[in-house]
């Protein structure tokens, strides 16, 4: 049991409350998943100011020395930003870090996770005071994998893409040596992961979201509740029995997505939104 939580703001003007709306839905998912948490924000001008790259890397970074890099340490995930390509600041990470795990890398995302409660953690990265256009949550209750950082979600295995799960893929391990073969790695046992690295194949391949997850229904079997997100886009999908929770809201300033509806109460006229729940196998999305 986890929780997942989605915001898509298409007001500006609700920009600088993102981090205080998400704070709110991902601690109300607290109850569906209390040993881990972690979160996708988009925009944020101190995290990912525009004309930089970031990465986040979960782990020491003592050795790191890239010129112009700003390092921003939020407990055991540290944000690093530099004015250069993604690319280049991606692969100078790895070269000066070989051993440590990237959480996410784009030009607009930041992703933070880590071990730990989802109010604890919120409230040691200081997400509250986040700004962006969009944010994308997770608490974790293992089930699949160990609880570690590397098991946390969100997984952004792509750049400014990223991917949270509620369920089980039953066939995740023929999936990850299918995968493997192709030359794809791994940092985790995590049964999410894969989902993660199927779509951002999908998408390196030249598919958009919609086709990938469409390939994602086809070629995966279990019980999930996917939320995806990029740099320009928000996505939902459920498997086709769609036993695991998922709401949906609407209105014209937002569009948010939550395992229970608890988590939206706080958004700003939820009580004029367009609530539903999202059928079996249909693909929801949104673009900026």
């Amino acid at each position: 049991m986890c929780g997942i939580v989605g915001l898509h703001l298409r007001d500006p003007s609700l920009y600088p409350r993102l981090g205080q709306l998400l704070t709110g839905m991902l601690c109300e998912m607290s109850e569906r998943g209390a040993d881990s948490a972690g979160v996708a924000v988009y925009g944020d001008p101190v995290w990912s100011p525009p004309g930089h790259a970031t990465v986040t890397v979960l782990g020491p970074v003592d050795d790191l020395a890239i010129d112009e890099a700003t390092i921003i340490s939020l407990g055991a995930t540290h944000v690093v930003h530099a004015p250069m390509p993604v690319d280049a600041l991606l692969a100078a990470v790895r070269s000066q870090l070989p051993g440590a795990l990237i959480a996410g890398f784009g030009e607009e995302l930041t992703v933070l996770k880590d071990v730990g409660h989802p109010r604890a953690l919120a409230a040691g990265w200081g997400l509250d005071h986040a700004q962006g256009w969009q944010g994308v949550g997770h608490t974790r209750m293992a089930t699949e994998s160990a609880v570690t950082p590397s098991g946390a979600h969100p997984y952004a295995v792509g750049p400014d893409q990223c991917l949270v799960h509620n369920g089980s893929f039953a066939n995740h391990a023929t999936i990850r040596r299918h995968l493997k073969a192709r030359g794809v790695v791994f940092d985790s046992e995590n049964d999410t992961e894969v989902g993660a690295r199927f779509v951002a194949q999908q998408i390196a391949d030249g598919r958009d979201v919609e086709s990938a997850l469409k390939d994602l229904c086809a070629q995966f079997d279990g019980f999930y509740t996917l939320l995806v997100s990029n740099r320009d886009s928000f996505a939902v999908v459920r498997d086709a029995i769609a036993c695991k929770p998922a709401v949906i809201a609407e209105t014209d300033a937002w569009v948010a997505m939550a395992s229970e509806y608890r988590a939206l109460v706080g958004l700003p006229g939820i009580e004029k939104a367009r609530i539903f729940e999202p059928e079996p196998e249909r693909i929801y999305a949104w673009t900026r």
